[in-house]
């Protein structure tokens, strides 16, 4: 049948399983927004305050479901709104397609009004990109698309559109959604390498990432610690990904995670590195990390092999896939000698102390995570108070920690957290976020409430610009150039004039109430938290140093 650009754009999105999209409309996609229009029962779009607020909220709706997330704008300033969403998409390989209109084919090259060369500035930030300038390239392309950007390491790909192949029609052929191309298979000579070196362990340790997640091998991970009693320890990225209350897992490691897990992997004789690319915030000094062990990278990026850390072997593949063949090769065995060290280590971890009358932060993401259930959904901005969620907010399953990692977004949390909701109505979302990071996209609240998106903010408002603070203190002699806020914003009067809740806490106790009053309300909300200027996120690796430097 013969269909113009903007209904076979629509139509090709439904071939792939999208049935949501979020964005904003301008001149050069007015086509694909009638298209839209006309479909609005079959594909649903959620237009937010602005482009950056939508790209982050189709990142955090792939984040939570594994699906790739679609975000649409204009041309020119639109496109580029959508840069630092992408970016961040990017560094935490996350599957999203933005579709960007352009300027006609005629007007192309000219300086049009609202022109840019969107696919040249994305290129460093994008799997692939694309521009089509003839509609019988558009469907393919759209399909091309998705295929690349579910494959091997999941990213960010780009497909920018001239308007007036959004009008020019040609004929659409339905074809079935495109998969994602297959994983190299890893040899069973690979596999039995690795399990001889783990079956020989006196000491080994597990480090796993973003990449367990992505596979969706939480349970072949789980069953290979348990199996071989080899404890384990996380990225950002994996929070969540194997249960806290796992006795196995030592929680976070790198820069502000347990003394216990960098501990673990100082001494460890044989580390097992899944999914994770080890960055400078888990490596903070590559000369001095694991230096006894034996590494086994596992990772489905073969660019990730001997990048940051020089591994003793290394396989190639899907995660999933991986561990599936290596577990049948382990041996059942106890460490008991070894786990006896860590359990030791772990009783000297630092562990923060109440203060009477004072409400502290890792009361604040505990009192969170005493109200809501496992299957609800925590996300962040970035800060402090991203650290401290990691610390202290308790997830259980994947999926249900949402944060930027590897670019660090402040500003990231509403949006993302808007993507979450909407990805999960059955679910709470919680954002944890910091007066600083919130000041940068608290516009989004105008859409929570305008599609009733209940989504609770905790601002954890110190008055600062808390982390920088925290370098400042310890790095910079205390000269707090440009980081000491005081802002007058009024959360509570905030809220209200947004359409929302709004609630502020000194306590523990003012706390805890306002979280229950919030989640009965069924309807978006500011908690206004406040904590002194000082407080820290401990213990703290200073950067270039090692788990020997540890501030505790």
């Amino acid at each position: 049948m013969k269909l113009n650009g903007s209904q076979i754009l629509v139509e090709t999105l439904l071939e792939q399983g999208v049935d949501t999209i979020f964005g904003y409309p301008g001149g050069a996609v007015l086509n694909i927004y009638d298209a839209l229009y006309k479909n609005q029962d079959r594909i649903r779009h959620i237009i937010t305050a602005h482009e950056q607020g939508a790209a982050h909220a189709a990142d955090g709706y792939a984040r939570v479901t594994g699906k790739t997330g679609v975000v649409l704008a204009t041309s020119g300033p639109g496109a580029t709104n959508l840069i630092t969403g992408i970016a961040t998409a990017f560094m935490d390989s996350v599957p999203v397609v933005a579709i960007t209109g352009n300027v006609s084919n005629n007007l192309i090259g000219l300086d049009s009004f609202q022109e840019v060369y969107i696919a040249g500035i994305t290129m460093p930030i994008t799997k692939h990109n694309f521009v089509v300038r003839k509609v019988e390239d558009l469907a393919d392309t759209i399909r091309l698309a998705f295929k690349i950007a579910k494959s091997g390491r999941p990213g960010p790909v780009l497909v920018d559109i001239t308007k007036d192949v959004t009008s020019a029609e040609c004929e659409y052929e339905k074809k079935p959604a495109v998969l994602a191309a297959p994983v190299p298979e890893v040899t069973d000579e690979e596999i039995a390498k690795v399990a001889e070196l783990i079956n020989n362990a006196k000491k080994p340790a597990v480090l796993f990432g973003g990449g367990v997640q992505t596979s969706g091998a939480q349970d072949e991970l789980t069953e290979l610690m348990h199996k071989a009693d080899i404890p384990g320890c996380h990225t950002l990225m994996a929070a969540g990904v194997l249960d806290c209350n796992d006795p196995l897992n030592l929680g976070l490691v790198g820069m502000h995670g347990s003394m216990s897990a960098g501990r673990m992997c100082a001494d460890s004789d044989v580390l097992i590195a899944v999914g994770t690319r080890f960055s400078d915030r888990v490596a903070t000094d590559k000369n001095r990390f694991a230096t006894k062990a034996a590494i086994i990278h596992i990772d489905i990026d073969a660019a990730e092999i001997n990048k940051n850390i020089p591994c003793n072997l290394s396989v190639v593949g899907d995660v999933k896939d991986v561990l599936q063949k290596l577990l049948p090769l382990v041996r059942k065995t106890e460490h008991k000698d070894w786990i006896a060290k860590i359990d030791d280590w772990r009783s000297k971890d630092y562990k923060p102390k109440d203060v009477a009358g004072v409400l502290r932060p890792h009361q604040i993401i505990g009192c969170v995570a005493d109200n809501i259930t496992e299957d609800d959904i925590v996300t962040t901005d970035v800060g402090q108070h991203q650290m401290w969620a990691a610390q202290y907010a308790r997830r259980t399953k994947p999926r249900h920690f949402v944060t930027s990692g590897g670019l660090g977004t402040m500003g990231f949390g509403y949006g993302a957290s808007i993507g979450a909701q909407v990805a999960r109505p059955d679910r709470r979302v919680v954002m944890i976020t910091g007066d600083g990071s919130f000041h940068m996209n608290m516009n989004e609240m105008c859409t929570a409430v305008s599609y009733n998106l209940p989504i609770i903010t905790v601002v954890v408002n110190n008055h600062v610009l808390g982390m920088v603070r925290q370098w400042q203190t310890q790095f910079y002699g205390k000269r707090y150039s440009c980081t000491t806020l005081d802002r007058k914003t009024d959360y509570v009067k905030l809220a209200e004039a947004f359409g929302a809740l709004g609630f502020r806490a000194t306590t523990v106790e003012e706390l805890d109430a306002a979280l229950k009053q919030a989640l009965a309300s069924g309807r978006p909300c500011i908690i206004d938290a406040v904590i002194d200027r000082d407080e820290k996120v401990l213990p703290m690796i200073p950067p270039g140093g090692s788990i020997d430097d540890i501030v505790m």
